[in-house]
This record gives structure tokens, sequence and C-alpha cells, in this order.
């Protein structure tokens, strides 16, 4: 039986690397709330091409 609810899937990406103009992306997929937070997620992960912690934007 599929689970019923508000929670959904999300795909957050680095906004630092988009900038640096290094090739790759680092991404990280999540789940969240829509009735608690209908915004988007910005949350701090691990970039690992950048060897540190960047935030990262929710995309989809």
């Amino acid at each position: 039986m599929a689970k019923k609810g508000s929670r959904v899937q999300v795909i957050m990406e680095c906004t630092e690397h988009k900038t640096s103009g290094l090739p790759g992306t680092s991404r990280y997929i999540t789940t969240k709330n829509k009735k608690n937070t209908p915004e988007r997620l910005e949350l701090k992960k691990y970039n690992p091409i950048l060897k540190k912690v960047t935030v990262h934007k929710e995309i989809k």
C-alpha cells in the first residue's frame, strides 16, 4: 500500500559550485513536508568537489 501524506522528495544543488566554473555538480536528495515548508529549502551540506560545506538550494 502506498503512503499517503504531504512529504515530497526534493533535489538540493550547490549554489557555490555553479559560480566556480568547475566541472560536475553536487546534489543531494531529501524529503520535506509541503504543508510546513511551502517555500524552497536551503541547507548547508558538504560539497565533495570543493571539499567544504556550502549552501544547497532546492531545485525541483
